[in-house]
């Protein structure tokens, strides 16, 4: 029977980890649509932004409830793996409670520490259900939010409590098995929270607690297998995901905006200013902007699939709270979306990228990347070091350069600047008249 176990063991893990290494490699190649750019500098820096931002929770502090709450489910995240890990070597070797006879006294004080962060995760679920579908939080109840994205949410913390009270019942059925049958089931002492569900239990025959206690250990084993299949397709990929998006983020100074090396040499010639690509025939530009996904860098679509949507982004954006079509959250989603799009068109033999869509157009319209400030607000507000801003940049030089589609107004700021070298319709010399009619109003007062 044991033996069986152990086989039907492997067989799920092995399934489950197929099917996650196929999930994993389709994600890296819609990542990778994207154009290269070399991230490779300032190590230091990025290693330090990494720790502070994915690792430390720093932005997530800036609203200190949910930051608090954020905080037990990661912690809870990270730690309570560790006694998966002996979940998994014991369904790989065949034993029970493998770290106990070794870590005596001290396997208690840890078990203990893996059932107070369960209860934390578990109750901090229960509060962001009810932030989300009882108060109804605005941010989190957007356009963009409707179905799968609602859906998405509630289950995957439907899910977290289902499993910690998985460990709760497991615990609570093996702790009464200890005193039964203690030559197969190893004491770890009192637990306190576990303890609690003992009465439910205690009546029980000690068949059918064997049964309760395996049925809650597999129901944790293939919860934990599944869910880390099912994060692939959720916002929840961000779990894995920060930790290089927060690495290989911009390091630039907020507002720094990217030229394009091409169009910078080619003014630069022309004014005579010396380039290191002078002496070299001019780089072919095989599109000014963004129209596609495959326009964007892979960071861009990087930023993508590490959104969190929890919408941080879109409360802070001025043109939102006004009232205009701009969510910087819609535009990561948007991006995600037509990269999973392209990726599965082409792992099926499909168009991908030529199926007659682009994402400006048939995603993101002209009217909500022309309502962007550029403020950088949504930049600051991310957990996760997203830039929104880039990809609606780069979407509004495509709009710009390529069809010429810019607003009327801005056209004329555009020719005014080139023209006068700066947004208004006066020559250079006359831009500080207005100083000489002050000076004017002071001698005739």
């Amino acid at each position: 029977m044991q033996f069986v176990q152990q086989a039907i063991f492997l067989i799920v893990v092995g399934a489950a980890a197929f099917i996650l290494s196929k999930r994993i490699s389709r994600i890296r190649q819609n990542i990778l649509l994207g154009k290269d750019v070399d991230l490779s500098d300032n190590k230091s820096d990025r290693l330090n932004n990494m720790l502070l931002v994915a690792f430390g929770q720093k932005k997530m502090f800036k609203r200190p409830i949910p930051a608090i709450l954020h905080l037990f489910i990661y912690v809870g995240f990270l730690v309570i793996n560790l006694e998966v890990l002996e979940f998994v070597l014991d369904g790989a070797l065949g034993t029970h409670r493998l770290f106990a006879p070794y870590l005596g006294g001290f396997y208690n004080v840890l078990m203990n520490i893996f059932e107070f962060l369960a209860v934390a995760v578990l109750l901090s679920c229960v509060v962001f259900l009810i932030r989300r579908n009882v108060l109804k939080v605005k941010r989190f109840h957007s356009p963009e939010m409707k179905k799968w994205p609602t859906l998405d949410a509630n289950l995957i913390l439907v899910i977290e409590i289902v499993l910690m009270i998985a460990i709760l019942k497991m615990n609570a059925a093996d702790q009464i098995l200890q005193t039964r049958m203690p030559e197969k089931f190893h004491a770890t002492g009192s637990l306190f929270f576990s303890s609690m569900l003992i009465p439910i239990f205690e009546n029980f025959s000690t068949g059918f607690l064997v049964f309760v206690e395996r049925a809650a250990w597999w129901f944790h084993i293939v919860g934990i297998l599944g869910f880390a299949i099912y994060i692939t397709y959720s916002k929840h990929l961000h779990i894995a995901l920060a930790f290089p998006n927060t690495y290989y983020g911009d390091l630039n100074p907020k507002g720094q905006m990217n030229n394009m090396d091409a169009v910078t040499n080619e003014v630069n010639m022309m004014l005579g200013i010396p380039t290191e690509a002078s002496n070299e025939p001019p780089a072919e530009v095989g599109r000014f902007g963004a129209k596609d996904v495959n326009d964007l860098t892979w960071k861009n679509i990087l930023n993508a699939y590490s959104c969190t949507e929890c919408g941080r982004c879109t409360s802070e954006c001025p043109a939102n709270q006004t009232g205009k079509l701009l969510s910087p959250r819609k535009v990561m989603m948007d991006v995600r979306d037509r990269a999973e799009e392209v990726g599965n068109s082409l792992t099926k033999g499909g168009k991908g990228l030529e199926d007659g869509k682009s994402l400006l157009g048939d995603y993101i319209t002209k009217e909500e990347i022309n309502a962007c400030t550029s403020c950088n607000a949504c930049v600051e507000a991310c957990p996760v070091n997203i830039n929104p801003l880039e990809i609606i940049l780069e979407m509004r030089r495509y709009v710009a350069m390529e069809e010429s589609g810019s607003p009327a107004s801005w056209n004329s700021m555009f020719q005014n600047i080139e023209t006068n070298f700066a947004p208004w319709k006066f020559p250079p010399t006359d831009r500080f008249n207005w100083a000489n009619d002050l000076k004017s109003e002071k001698k005739e007062g």
